[in-house]
């Protein structure tokens, strides 16, 4: 499969949303032939990037001064939603990839970003994610003018088949959190394949391992370096917006495969006194509830959507009560779309039935997905955010996960 976008550089920005909506549903269409296999098989969805890579959607988000298409955060979020609903691996890394494109514009220099920017769109590389802070054992230690990195960094999504990797590694000597760009294809890293979870099971989330890694001073992104302005606390709160999204593509994904199943494979309960399956009045009930919430949690998506484009344009004049009020209309969106999210993902086979359990289906990677990724960010810390907030309008403090 071919796909191509071409984007004039005069081009109305909603002519370019449309154009890469398009082909992100061609994408989509075509990733949803495979979604079954792939989810059993996990591993690598090679195939899947490179028609990524192709599409001129890894330039989705970068500035078009920079040779991008210059979508912004609702755009990006929209084709994030778009390939959540059919596979939410696909999802995760292409998303990924625009946040490690957003960490080197909020934590690095003009002079860091913007070339790399402008390699990014030309050569549609791919960023992968090896930051995770929580995970201390990659270590940093000075040599002369360089640094070397060496030590182990886990849940590492979309690092396998990437071009280029965000890395964070402690110093030795200071503790200080250091965080760098680098080629993955650099001497001394290794991407391992030990991802073997119950979802999202091609994200490519294990481990990578560093030996005596070279990093350059001009690798670092250290001016204004992270969580070091109320512009660069922003980083984590797209993070968080971009799960939100995900979660929301995973239940819209799951109702329109519920649906479909109750209308051409489901039968109708003996003792319903109807026909049809679609006429069985506590069915009608099931589908009503999951109509109301998911129009909920799009209405709280899109307006956290809305809301952080708004706090991502003041750049440098962001201030700190701006930053949070975005960190609490992002938190209830993240709330909601978790709990409606599991709740379709389980209650859908209610109203399927029994036969839409049958393994060849795999209609419960809709479950296993969003299970596996909710877990990395409990929600009751969410929640207890939003309580301070509630009760105390005390904004959440700014962190790599909030």
């Amino acid at each position: 499969m071919a796909i191509s976008i071409s984007v004039p550089e005069a081009a109305n920005p909603a002519d370019t949303l449309k154009s890469s909506l398009e082909i992100a549903r061609e994408l989509a269409a075509e990733f949803r032939l495979t979604a079954v296999e792939r989810d059993q098989a996990g591993g690598t969805p090679k195939i899947e990037r490179d028609l990524i890579r192709n599409s001129g959607l890894l330039a989705l988000s970068i500035p078009g001064t920079e040779g991008g298409l210059g979508a912004n955060w609702q755009e990006t979020m929209q084709i994030v939603r778009e390939f959540a609903r059919v596979d939410s691996s696909i999802a995760h890394v292409f998303a990924f990839h625009h946040l490690m494109l957003a960490t080197l514009r909020m934590f690095g220099r003009p002079d860091q970003w913007q070339p790399w920017f402008r390699h990014t769109a030309r050569l549609n590389w791919f960023w992968g994610n090896a930051l995770n802070p929580l995970d201390a054992r990659t270590t940093s230690r000075q040599v002369k003018h360089w640094h070397e990195f060496s030590g182990k960094k886990s849940f590492c999504s979309g690092a396998m088949d990437s071009e280029m990797l965000i890395v964070s590694a402690y110093a030795q000597d200071t503790k200080e959190l250091l965080i760098a760009a680098l080629p993955t294809a650099r001497t001394g890293i290794n991407v391992l394949q030990d991802w073997h979870n119950i979802g999202q099971r091609q994200t490519d989330s294990g481990s990578v391992n560093f030996e005596r890694v070279r990093v350059e001073k001009d690798d670092l992104l250290q001016e204004p370096g992270p969580l070091s302005t109320p512009f660069s606390c922003l980083r984590p709160l797209l993070a968080q917006l971009i799960l939100t999204n995900i979660y929301l593509g995973i239940a819209e994904g799951a109702f329109e495969d519920a649906r479909h199943y109750t209308l051409n494979e489901a039968r109708a309960w003996h003792l319903s006194g109807v026909a049809l399956p679609e006429d069985d009045p506590y069915t009608l009930a099931h589908y009503g509830e999951f109509w109301a919430s998911l129009q909920s949690a799009r209405a709280l998506t899109n307006l956290a959507a809305a809301q952080f484009d708004a706090a991502w344009e003041q750049q440098a004049s962001l201030s700190e009560e701006a930053r949070g009020k975005v960190a609490i209309e992002i938190g209830a969106a993240k709330v909601v779309t978790t709990r409606i999210g599991l709740d379709i993902t389980s209650r859908m086979f209610e109203v399927a039935g029994s036969r839409a359990t049958h393994a060849g289906l795999r209609l419960d990677r809709h479950w296993r997905n969003l299970r596996t990724h909710t877990l990395h960010d409990p929600v009751d810390y969410k929640i207890k955010e939003l309580g301070e907030w509630a009760l105390k309008y005390q904004y959440p403090r700014p962190s790599f996960y909030s």
